[in-house]
């Protein structure tokens, strides 16, 4: 039986690390078999890409670079980590997919639309999440929930206006695919966030 592919993803601060974790158990509660991963990351060449991607020393990054690094740890992800899951029958769970690449990259960036998908197209090799997730949060509170807690990397200094661009690339990209991408109020306590998590989910994994 082939599992699923589930991605959360939001600005910066959202609390996706939180939801993650508490979805994770609540299935792995429930009898299934969960794989959580993130991206940039989720192999040893990805994770290796992520160093450079976040690292501060980096600021001389063009953003092309930074897009082809976001897709090249991508392809080695679906390849080496997801693909492989889900035809074992496993519920993958990744923090952050295409979808943030458009967002940061694309609207953050500015970069040409057409371009960040092609790119995809290559990277994904038609493999897409069965449901994504959007928590959505103010970029300014979400950045100010990060600065609480540990230092900022390379991404995260970037500007409140690069941060709320972000924001409005995804809660675009959930207007132009309502059947795939869930937006999901991240700013209420989060018991709330995950009881509406937790529904998405349960209900695609009880869908044929």
């Amino acid at each position: 039986m082939r599992g699923r592919f589930i991605s959360l993803e939001g600005v910066e601060g959202c609390g996706k690390s939180t939801q993650i974790e508490r979805l994770k158990g609540h299935l792995e509660e429930s009898g299934y078999r969960v794989d959580l991963t993130r991206e940039p990351g989720g192999t040893p060449i990805g994770e290796a890409i992520r160093a450079i991607l976040l690292d501060n020393a980096n600021n001389a990054m063009c953003d092309v670079a930074e897009l082809l690094l976001y897709e090249a740890a991508r392809a080695q992800h679906i390849e080496e980590r997801i693909r492989p899951a889900i035809e074992q029958g496993v519920v993958v769970i990744s923090d952050r997919f295409a979808d943030s690449t458009t967002a940061y990259q694309g609207a953050g960036r500015g970069l040409n639309d057409q371009t960040v998908a092609a790119l995809h197209e290559i990277a994904v090799a038609g493999l897409w999440p069965d449901l994504t997730i959007v928590l959505d949060v103010p970029a300014r509170e979400g950045l100010a929930r990060v600065k609480r807690y540990r230092e900022t990397d390379r991404i995260e200094q970037e500007s409140l206006q690069f941060h709320e661009r972000v924001r409005n690339g995804f809660l675009q990209l959930a207007e132009q695919n309502p059947g795939r991408i869930k937006v999901v109020d991240g700013a209420r306590p989060a018991d709330e966030v995950t009881r509406d998590v937790i529904a998405l989910v349960s209900r695609l994994l009880e869908s044929p």
